[in-house]
């Protein structure tokens, strides 16, 4: 899971793109999953991570935000569709976004990483910091330095799943 305020995000849309279907490699699916679809799927069809970006509930957002407390929205839906072992991803330029870096806010045996600058959550199990200070993409400070961070990640991961 994945979620972000703002410029956050819309990255962490965008991120879940890049792991939803082929990124730079072939995701082609294996013998056996295109087998068992109909042909027209199993030829078009890609692997992909299952990766859930907690940005694009509009309709529980806004309820859970008027209903009980808008800080505590992605934590709803981390403990609604998060499992033992999950990883939830926060990104937040500040590193200081309350909504995004919950302790509760997942279920035990999840990691949390955070991009950040600057930020002083404690709870963060996995942190990848920019040195700049700056919230602005003018000369590419922090907020414009996540897209190559999450780039990179995705070929990391990209290698490592789909190496085939």
């Amino acid at each position: 899971m994945i979620c972000g305020n703002g410029g956050s995000a819309a990255d962490a849309e965008h991120w879940g793109r890049e792991l939803l279907k082929g990124f730079c490699k072939p995701r082609h699916l294996s013998h056996e999953d295109r087998e068992r679809l109909p042909l027209e799927l199993g030829e078009r069809l890609q692997g992909g991570l299952p990766i859930i970006p907690l940005t694009g509930f509009p309709a529980l957002s806004t309820a859970f935000a008027n209903d009980v407390e808008p800080e505590l929205t992605f934590a709803q839906l981390t403990w609604a569709l998060g499992r033992e072992g999950d990883v939830l991803i926060g990104m937040s330029t500040s590193g200081n976004a309350r909504n995004v870096c919950l302790p509760r806010g997942r279920r035990a045996g999840g990691d949390v990483y955070n991009r950040s600058n600057r930020g002083k959550r404690r709870n963060i199990e996995v942190s990848l910091r920019s040195d700049n200070s700056r919230s602005f993409t003018g000369d590419l400070p922090c907020a414009g330095a996540s897209l190559p961070v999450y780039h990179c990640l995705s070929l990391m991961l990209e290698d490592e799943f789909f190496s085939g």
